[in-house]
């Protein structure tokens, strides 16, 4: 009987939780290292799911949990800042015509899904934990981590995220770079009548928008200008949020009349990355946002990590061979999606930058989403 291929993940975000549960179906033992001692389980407000999302979510085998939790919708509107409806457009459904377009769900509840999943995967997971270093073998790598032990294992998967320490560790160099716009999120009650996301472009903001996340919460978020973090103290996050929300009509002042606590407000710049040529030196590899991120304009950043994972993770359990043939073919099929979504994501942020009023928004989203319709 051949000895168990062994793989630590780094990182216990979407795609580190996503890679983990394919390859232990697969037999295959896993190690999960997470930076963070609680898991992340509580960070964040909401996330949009679009059907390439959902798609891998039930590969995952949860897909009906994340049903149960999140708030289904296939339509997305364009207003104006007064809240007038000016158009309304039927989502792609880009996991195919039998899930959602689309499903809003707070954070942390699809965070507890994936962490449950990894359970009972039967990963080993720890903790408060990260590896200090690496040490490349023709066949594997030796990590050390910050407990003061070490181990081998045939193949190490960074799953950092943005700020990845893994990257820089193996010599790629690349790093994010700010866009120019930065985000302020809230999670709120959802108003009855909010259906589905709805979209403001112009007034105080660049962007104004909304999206239920469950029957009774959605998150909104307003888009400005970036600022530097250091200039704005987390206790004015609320006031700062309100300022711009209070501006818009519609659903807006039921919502912001629940902007009022700071600590339940997220600052997030808006970045973008690509790393070129390849994802893996020797047998580290990187997937999901320490790879390549977007701007959220078009809500695919934990789509295309989760469809790293289940791409990354379909190549490794249909082979004996894990070599750099491998790992570039895993590159090459993933940046031919990738590019086009973050350049896309990008370009639709920019025109928001330029006060471009006559870009086809709507067009630009409507071409890549349709790319988003085959199998990753």
């Amino acid at each position: 009987m051949s000895t168990p291929r062994t793989v630590l993940v780094v990182g216990g975000g979407a795609a580190g939780n996503a890679v983990t549960i394919l390859l232990r179906r697969a037999g295959i033992a896993v190690d999960l290292i997470e930076a963070k001692d609680d898991w992340n389980a509580t960070a964040g407000s909401g996330i949009t799911l679009q059907g390439n999302a959902l798609r891998v979510l039930r590969e995952l085998g949860v897909w009906e949990r994340v049903k149960e939790s999140g708030f289904g919708f296939g339509s997305v509107g364009i207003t104006a800042p007064d809240g007038t409806v000016l158009h309304v457009a039927r989502d792609i459904r880009t996991g195919g015509d039998d899930l959602p377009a689309t499903v809003g769900m707070q954070r942390p509840h699809l965070q507890q899904i994936l962490i449950d999943a990894v359970r009972a995967a039967g990963a080993r997971v720890r903790l408060g934990t990260r590896a200090t270093d690496f040490e490349q073998h023709a066949d594997g790598v030796t990590v050390r981590f910050t407990d003061g032990t070490e181990a081998r294992y045939d193949l190490v998967i960074a799953a950092d995220g943005l700020g990845s320490a893994t990257r820089a560790a193996i010599g790629i160099t690349d790093k994010p770079e700010p866009t120019g716009m930065a985000i302020w999120r809230v999670a709120a009650p959802r108003p009855a009548g909010v259906v589905r996301t709805d979209l403001a472009y112009g007034g105080p903001a660049y962007i104004a928008g909304y999206c239920p996340t469950s029957d009774t919460t959605l998150y909104a978020y307003v888009v400005e200008a970036n600022r530097d973090r250091a200039s704005i103290p987390e206790e004015s996050y609320a006031d700062e949020m309100r300022r711009p929300a209070s501006a818009y009509g519609g659903f807006w002042p039921e919502i912001t009349a629940h902007i009022t606590d700071p600590a339940k407000v997220n600052y997030t710049w808006f970045d973008r990355l690509l790393v070129e040529g390849s994802w893996h030196r020797g047998r580290i590899v990187l997937i999901g946002d320490a790879a390549h991120c977007c701007p959220p304009t078009l809500a695919q950043g934990a789509a295309l990590s989760l469809e790293d994972a289940w791409v990354l993770a379909r190549l490794l359990t249909s082979t004996r061979t894990w070599d750099d043939a491998l790992l570039q073919a895993y590159y090459e099929r993933r940046v031919a999606r990738v590019r086009p979504v973050v350049e896309a994501s990008v370009r639709i942020g920019q025109w928001q930058l330029d006060g471009v009023r006559d870009a086809d928004v709507p067009g630009l989203m409507g071409r890549t989403m349709t790319m988003l319709r085959e199998l990753p």
